[in-house]
């Protein structure tokens, strides 16, 4: 790790006002490393932690001006380490994490540091939700900039076809508001490649009425019901009923009674309505069924024991086009299986796969927004959780082995659909430097490749698939 000086940093504490900065000696520093995933976590030369714009600026221009590298930390989820950095500066949102809600106007404003949490519970006492996440710990800024998927996409689109308006503090350190009326490039190019463009400060989202307990849980099944389970999962795709969701987890009891299928439904309606939209899967006898009407922010609880913060982890993005192939599941668990029997260090890790109404998503032309993924495949995560770093190497090459193998699977199918292979994949559930995942912006690139020229045409922001600089750029 590279040392900056100490006249650097006095430099840098002599600009900011009200913002904490923190050094390697500084009470509260190793507090600040701590990352959802332990792979994640780097020693940073330096902490800042503002609470107003105009810290941020500052921290910004000063790391141009002392050629040390920056990272964001929103949330700090990411697996690879792009909230982080080894021994530059990391600007730590943590302490904006301000949620306000308009009630009239049906708004909510999330601060950069915020959760989803946050989210829900602001959104919940006026009776409001908006789109977020399904792990509730997560951070707002790195969901929305992606994309962003959750259980009520089905009814009102991803986060980013919610997001009404951001604040940015660019690269030259100016602070903009961005939107559909306000340096609208930018709003085009922060919904769906947004880590590229600035730091994002607050978030408006377009809130909907909740004032219904929604019905939700999760079943669990022996796995000798996969072929069963799956099928009853596509059923959900092909009669789609955009107030309807379910997610399945398979993976080791966390008793340790041994492998099980976890589906979790989600049912935005009646508990009448819900039970008769997953009646074909009580019908198999699960042999746990905690399936009840529970209030909104409930449902983005349920991920949580399983996403619990420590030990290493690793978080491969894998695509299907349904109906998925209960063989191929088969293959694939029994994959997972024999790893873990290996290593039983791998034992919480997991494959988890989406089952989302993608229609509404679809519905917004493909131009719209910088997010290129806007089609009928569906989404899913090679989780690996363990704790000895000596192992790093092999289980990232055994899930990037996985990985291919679903890839391999996509692109056939999509061959036989005629599509042409290589579809645009969500960038969300793509980690930095996947050799497996490399088609992430699509057609959108070149427009991107202009957005980014304008707006940070010196590259500040790097960490997390970095859009390509224009030839004239890398000249200049």
């Amino acid at each position: 790790m590279s040392r900056i000086s100490a006249t650097a940093i006095n430099a840098l504490r002599n600009q900011l006002v009200t913002a904490t900065l923190l050094t390697p000696d500084s009470s509260g520093y190793e507090e600040s490393l701590i990352r959802w995933s332990d792979t994640g976590m780097k020693r940073a030369g330096v902490v800042v932690q503002p609470v107003e714009p105009m810290d941020i600026r500052a921290a910004l221009l000063w790391a141009q001006d002392h050629g040390v590298e920056i990272a964001v930390k929103g949330g700090g989820h990411s697996t690879a380490g792009t909230s982080s950095s080894e021994g530059g500066l990391v600007i730590d949102l943590s302490r904006m994490n301000q949620v306000t809600v308009d009630p009239e106007a049906k708004t909510i404003t999330a601060q950069g540091g915020a959760t989803w949490q946050e989210v829900d519970q602001a959104g919940a006492a006026y009776e409001l939700v908006t789109v977020g996440g399904t792990v509730n710990h997560t951070g707002v800024g790195g969901l929305t900039l992606g994309g962003g998927y959750g259980w009520l996409s089905g009814q009102y689109g991803l986060t980013i076809d919610n997001l009404l308006s951001a604040t940015v503090v660019l690269a030259d350190g100016n602070v903009v508001k961005a939107s559909a009326t306000e340096h609208p490039d930018l709003f085009w190019g922060l919904r769906g490649a947004g880590y590229n463009f600035g730091v994002v400060v607050d978030f408006t989202y377009q809130a909907y009425v909740q004032k219904n307990p929604v019905y939700t849980g999760v079943l669990g099944y022996p796995i000798e019901k996969l072929e069963s389970v799956v099928e009853q999962l596509n059923a959900t795709l092909a009669n789609p009923d955009p107030r309807s969701g379910a997610m399945s987890i398979f993976a080791h009891a966390p008793d340790g009674s041994g492998p099980i299928i976890v589906v979790i439904c989600f049912y935005n309606g009646t508990r009448e309505e819900g039970q008769e939209r997953f009646s074909a899967f009580t019908a198999l006898n699960p042999v746990l069924n905690t399936l009840d009407m529970v209030p909104y922010p409930v449902v983005n609880t349920l991920q949580n024991p399983q996403a619990r913060y420590g030990d290493r982890k690793s978080f491969k993005g894998v695509f299907y086009e349904p109906p998925l192939d209960p063989k191929f599941v088969r293959s694939i668990l029994n994959d997972l299986l024999s790893k873990i029997e290996k290593d039983p260090d791998l034992a919480p890790s997991a494959i988890i796969l989406e089952f989302i109404n993608m229609r509404k998503i679809c519905d917004v032309p493909l131009a719209d927004t910088a997010l290129a993924s806007r089609n009928s495949t569906q989404n899913g995560i090679i989780f690996l959780r363990w704790t000895n770093s000596m192992k790093d190497q092999d289980h990232r090459s055994w899930a990037r082995e996985i990985q291919s193998k679903w890839k391999i699977e996509l692109d056939a199918r999509a061959r036989d659909d005629s599509q042409g292979e290589n579809v645009p994949q969500y960038i969300n559930y793509a980690e930095p430097g996947d050799s497996v995942v490399t088609n992430i912006y699509g057609a959108n690139l070149p427009r991107l490749q202009t957005v980014k020229s304008k707006y940070d045409p010196k590259n500040v922001f790097h960490k997390m698939h970095p859009i390509p600089l224009l030839t004239s750029q890398i000249s200049a």
